[in-house]
């Protein structure tokens, strides 16, 4: 995997979207293992940057991402987005 400077952060040149594994596409939020693998599949393959956000799911995309990358937080950048002011009923972690 090539890798590019990102101010002062080393990226690779190939980031995972995670958006899809809990919002947006039909299945989406349908198998968290699934998703899990998926993301130590990129790192594996030399994958160092993940975008997530808290509006993808809302609110639980973060947290799938950080139970991924659980023990190897060191290995990745994270790329997030916030600020937007979601309302939090019906989040299932958030209720």
């Amino acid at each position: 995997m090539k890798h590019i400077n990102l101010g002062a952060l080393e990226v690779s040149r190939i980031g995972l979207g995670a958006m899809g594994m809990s919002t947006a596409y039909t299945g989406a939020g349908s198998d968290d293992a699934e998703s899990i693998r998926t993301i130590h599949r990129a790192l594996e393959l030399g994958v160092t940057l993940i975008d997530t956000a808290e509006v993808y799911g809302p609110f639980i995309n973060e947290s799938l991402v950080g139970q991924a990358i659980s023990g190897r937080r060191q290995e990745v950048v994270l790329a997030t987005k916030f600020g937007l002011d979601l309302p939090r009923r019906g989040c299932p972690r958030h209720s």
